[in-house]
């Protein structure tokens, strides 16, 4: 079994696509492996995939790689260790991560500029269950350990996506979704193409000339999703 750092929060008949999707994206992953799989949602939300047969090492470890993997504190997580986490809540003194448990980032271990988290959130454009790679501090009961704090390749990845024309980042929806809506929206044109960074959190990279809070405003009614734009 491998729980990988994504999560499924939606219900009805979106949950019902997303674990479709997700299968599908498995099977992308490790479908040429000679192993079987079975994809599932943990009581948190986070992806479960329980795999069997002769390569069922590797295609954890290609899933793992591809995805990042939640791993319980009180088995293989060590101080200096890097980890994916999502994105869950965020106020004044720092960020919360979900790693299976939670992980605070103080507002000075997050390297992302001047301001406040609820500006740096604004101002990259997060989403709530974003996956982020951080690094692991030690043992928070230590006043000797270090602080948790972003890795710097989640540093540098979240700068780069504000360079270029722009982009609108979306949660509680599937990739095939944000495109289908896109279109129905008649902006087609004005996308590069849909990032996809969760399993249900995606980056519209807008086109040159696409004003981002203008077309964020042009999906919104269509899609029931968290939406922010990164400028």
């Amino acid at each position: 079994m491998v729980v990988l750092a994504t999560k499924c929060y939606v219900e009805g008949d979106a949950r019902e696509r997303a674990l479709d999707g997700m299968n599908s994206l498995v099977d992308n992953d490790v479908g040429d492996l000679g192993a079987d799989w079975t994809v599932g949602v943990r009581d948190d939300g986070f992806i479960q995939v329980d795999v069997t047969g002769e390569d069922a090492t590797v295609a954890r470890n290609v899933l793992a790689e591809t995805w990042g993997e939640v791993v319980a504190h009180d088995e293989g997580v060590a101080a200096g260790g890097t980890y994916v986490g999502t994105l869950e809540s965020w106020n004044e003194s720092g960020v919360v991560l979900d790693a299976g448990e939670d992980v605070f980032v103080p507002a000075d271990e997050l390297g992302l500029g001047v301001g406040s988290p609820e500006q740096v959130v604004e101002r990259f454009g997060l989403v709530q269950h974003l996956p982020m790679t951080f690094v692991h501090g030690g043992d928070a009961g230590d006043p000797e350990a270090d602080l948790h704090r972003l890795a710097d390749a989640e540093r540098d990845r979240l700068y780069d996506r504000q360079r270029g024309a722009g982009r609108v980042n979306v949660n509680s929806a599937t990739r095939g979704e944000v495109r289908a809506t896109v279109n129905r929206a008649g902006h087609a044109s004005d996308i590069v193409t849909v990032e996809r960074l969760g399993l249900l959190e995606q980056s519209i990279v807008c086109a040159d000339g696409t004003d981002p809070p203008g077309l964020l405003a042009a999906i919104g009614s269509y899609l029931p999703a968290e939406m922010r734009c990164v400028v």
